[in-house]
C-alpha cells in the first residue's frame, strides 16, 4: 500500500533539504548510502550480536574517503562540514556504531593531530589514518572523570630530553582495543596544564582492555587505555595547545557530527515504522489507517525534518567559521533527545516484533541511549546553554 507522493516534493523531505545540497555533497551522500546498504547492512546483525569490530572496515571507510573527510591534504578528502554530516547521517541509518568508529578516528584523533600537531606529526600519522591502515582512539574520559575531564588524574612527568612519562587510565574509549595510534590527554608541569600526546601501540607500559557486555554500540569496540610509566618522546607531544581548549575543540567537532548521526538513526526508525504499519493488518485494515498511528508518524516526520534543516544550517555556518560552540550543544541535545523519542515510539508501533533484532528499531534505540550520553549528556549541554544565556557557570569550580 504505497503512500502517494507529495505534490511539491518527496513525502520524506517536505522541507527540501536535498535540494539545498551541492552537487558534490549529493554525490557523496549517494556513494555512502550505496556502500552502507551493500556492505554494512548485511553484516550489522551478526556484528551487533557478537560485539565484533572487523579492522577491514576501516580500510573500506578509508577507501571511500570517509576518514578525516574535512581535512585537506595528507590523503584526506577535504569535504565540507555538511558533507561530513551527511556521512554520519547515512552510516547511522544502518547503525550508530559505524559512525562512532569513523567519528572517533576523524573528528577526535585526526582533528587533534591536524589542529595541534607539527607538520612532521601530520605527515607521520594522518595519511595512514586517512587510508584506514592505522586505527586511532582518543583518550580523555577517566574512570572517575567523565563530564568533568578537567579534573583528570592522568599525569605526564617532564623529562630532561623534552619528553614525558605518562601514567593513568582512560575508559570508555572507542576503538581502543584495536587502536594503533592513541591521542591522550594528561596533566603536565607545575602548575599542571592539560597537554596532548600521541602514543603508539607497542610502547612500553601502554596496554588496552576491552569492555564487553555493552547494550548499545555493540558493533563498535570500546575499552580502557592503561598507561604505566609510558615514555613519550618530544616528537610525540602536541605542542601547540594546552588546557581544555585542545580536547574540547575535537569534542565539539564530534558533537556536531552527532547532530546528523542521531537524525540518521531516527530516520531509519521512522521509515521502518512506516513500512510496518502500512503492511501490518489488524481489525481488517492496515495499522496505518488508525488516527493515533498517523499522528505518531507525523510527530516523527516533524522532529526529523526540523532537525535536518537545523543541522544543514549549522553545517553551512561551520563551513563559514561562524557557528558558536553553544549552538552545537543545542543541536546535539535536541537531535539525540528527539531521535531517542522517535526510536522508542517506533519500537512501540512494532509491538512485540519491535523487541526482535530482525527489525532495527530496538538496536537503534539502545544505540541512541549511548549517543545521548557521550560527547556531553543532555544535562551537560543544557548547562552550556544556561551559561551562554545567563553568564553564570553552573559547573562546579
Amino acid at each position: 500500500m504505497p503512500a502517494p507522493e507529495h505534490p511539491r516534493g518527496r513525502w520524506d523531505d517536505l522541507l527540501c533539504v536535498q535540494a539545498q545540497l551541492g552537487e558534490e555533497e549529493r554525490l557523496l551522500q549517494e556513494a555512502v548510502r550505496r556502500f552502507a546498504a551493500q556492505q554494512l547492512a548485511p553484516r550489522i546483525q551478526a556484528l551487533y550480536r557478537s560485539e565484533t569490530t572487523p579492522r577491514e572496515l576501516f580500510l573500506q571507510f578509508g577507501g571511500l574517503g570517509l576518514l578525516g573527510a574535512t581535512i585537506s591534504g595528507y590523503g584526506c578528502a577535504g569535504t565540507s562540514n555538511v558533507g561530513s554530516g551527511l556521512i554520519g547521517y547515512e552510516l547511522e541509518r544502518i547503525d550508530s556504531a559505524f559512525h562512532t568508529m569513523v567519528s572517533a578516528q576523524s573528528n577526535l584523533v585526526m582533528h587533534a593531530i591536524h589542529g595541534f600537531g607539527s607538520e612532521a606529526q601530520k605527515e607521520r600519522w594522518l595519511p595512514a589514518l586517512a587510508r584506514g591502515e592505522s586505527i586511532g582512539c582518543f583518550g580523555l574520559t577517566e574512570p572517575d572523570h567523565g563530564s568533568d575531564p578537567s579534573r583528570m588524574r592522568s599525569t605526564a612527568q617532564p623529562q630532561d630530553d623534552g619528553g614525558f612519562v605518562l601514567s593513568g587510565r582512560k575508559t570508555w574509549i572507542t576503538n581502543a582495543p584495536i587502536a594503533d595510534v592513541f591521542v591522550v590527554w594528561a596533566k603536565a608541569g607545575t602548575p599542571p596544564l592539560i597537554r596532548g600526546f600521541v602514543l603508539e601501540r607497542g610502547m612500553a607500559g601502554l596496554s588496552t582492555t576491552t569492555i564487553t557486555g555493552k547494550l548499545g554500540l555493540r558493533a563498535s569496540t570500546t575499552g580502557d587505555i592503561v598507561m604505566d610509566a609510558v615514555a613519550v618522546p618530544a616528537s610525540h607531544v602536541l605542542g601547540t595547545v594546552s588546557g581544555m581548549r585542545g580536547p574540547l575543540a575535537s569534542i565539539n567537532k564530534a558533537r556536531y557530527g552527532l547532530c546528523w548521526g542521531a537524525l540518521g538513526a531516527a530516520t531509519a526508525c521512522w521509515h521502518e515504522a512506516r513500512s510496518y504499519v502500512l503492511e501490518r493488518r489488524q481489525f481488517g485494515r492496515p495499522l496505518a489507517a488508525n488516527q493515533l498511528v498517523q499522528k505518531k508518524l507525523a510527530d516523527m516526520q516533524t522532529e526529523i525534518s526540523l532537525g535536518l534543516v537545523a543541522a544543514l544550517h549549522a553545517g553551512r555556518l561551520l563551513d563559514a567559521g561562524a557557528l558558536p560552540a553553544e549552538a552545537i550543544a543545542l543541536l546535539k541535545r535536541n537531535a539525540c533527545g528527539k531521535a531517542l523519542e522517535v526510536a522508542r515510539t517506533a519500537r512501540d508501533m512494532l509491538g512485540g516484533n519491535g523487541m526482535s533484532d530482525a527489525y532495527s528499531v530496538m538496536r537503534h534505540m539502545c544505540n541512541l541511549e549511548a549517543l545521548s550520553t557521550y560527547e556531553g549528556t543532555s544535562d551537560i549541554n543544557a548547562l552550556i546553554l544556561g551559561h551562554a544565556q545567563t553568564g553564570i557557570s553552573a559547573f562546579s569550580i
